[in-house]
């Protein structure tokens, strides 16, 4: 009896692990929907650390959309690493809308990091891109800010290597703040924002790039600062303090050649006991012609005291209004 137990629970066992082992419900389903796969390809694929759901399931869909796909293809881009139910989808998406896409093609572009359902579903239907406010300065120096919608669709021959949206955006940018820099008056722009989105389309902005630009339209408009009277007012003040500078540096030198004026005559006055002496000694002028002008030296410096002290004295009487 034990025996018996004993050798059912071994088959339990086997049986169970036979269905853990062989994924059968996911073989049934493969067969169900008239997808050649065997039931040990199956089992190869855990052997290979590969989940078969992930393999069967888009290979049923691919299928059953009539895409010619086998289960080695799907395998090898899932051990690369690649999204496998997203390329089924993007090949299903493509064969709906008369598209060309290749496997190859779909897998290389999903390895590459793109989103390859995303690309075909915008090939399709264009999507619309809004550059943030962009400022551009008019030559009468009247700053513009700028917002322009862009439709672009993906192209995918360039999908692989061409640059993504943050380019296309930068290069629009470029574009406006150059179209509205060439323009004479601000008041030509807005009354002509269609010539923006004319001029910009034209310079080919999608070039190298993984989308191609259907159409740019001026969403809005507005005037910002002047920066031509912002500049000119910095300029004005900038010559106005070279100017302090300079005529500073020419009060400076006046005053320095005053200076070495007044250190001449100082060096001229000393000079004057000497040449006096001098005088005296050769009989040039006798002893009273020098007490004549030493007197008159002393009238003068009197009189100068006087009249210093008669202004200080006015002066006084003004401030307390008497």
């Amino acid at each position: 009896m034990i025996i018996q137990i004993i050798i059912l629970c071994v088959i339990a066992l086997l049986i169970v692990g036979f269905f853990v082992i062989v994924p059968v419900g996911l073989w049934i389903s493969a067969v169900a929907a008239n997808v050649k796969v065997g039931i040990f390809n199956l089992v190869g694929m855990k052997l290979r650390r590969v989940i078969p759901r992930k393999i069967i399931f888009p290979l049923i869909k691919a299928t059953k959309a009539g895409i010619n796909v086998t289960a080695n293809q799907l395998e090898a881009h899932y051990l690369a690493g690649g999204n496998v139910d997203g390329v089924v989808n993007a090949l299903i998406a493509a064969e709906r809308a008369g598209m060309d896409l290749s496997f190859e093609k779909a897998s290389a572009i999903d390895l590459a990091g793109r989103n390859v359902f995303e690309a075909v579903t915008m090939s399709v239907t264009p999507k619309v891109i809004e550059t943030p406010l962009i400022s551009a300065v008019a030559k009468d120096g009247i700053e513009l800010m700028v917002k322009a919608r862009v439709t672009v669709r993906t192209n995918l021959e360039r999908l692989i290597g061409g640059a993504g949206e943050a380019t296309v955006l930068a290069r629009i940018g470029e574009g406006i703040v150059t179209t509205v820099g060439s323009s004479l008056t601000h008041s030509e722009v807005l009354e002509n924002p269609d010539e923006i989105s004319k001029l910009v389309l034209d310079k080919g902005l999608d070039s190298g790039t993984a989308y191609e630009i259907i159409s740019i339209d001026i969403a809005d408009i507005d005037i910002g600062r002047n920066i031509g009277a912002n500049l000119q007012s910095l300029q004005a003040e900038a010559d106005n303090k070279i100017a302090q500078a300079r005529a500073e540096e020419r009060r400076a030198m006046a005053v320095a050649l005053e200076q070495e004026m007044r250190a001449a005559v100082v060096e001229a006055e000393a000079e004057i006991p000497r040449a006096m002496a001098q005088a005296l000694r050769e009989g040039h002028i006798g002893v009273l012609d020098y007490y004549k002008l030493q007197n008159v030296l002393a009238d003068t410096e009197m009189k100068k005291n006087i009249g210093t002290g008669a202004y200080a004295y006015a002066e006084s009487r003004k401030e307390s209004g008497t």
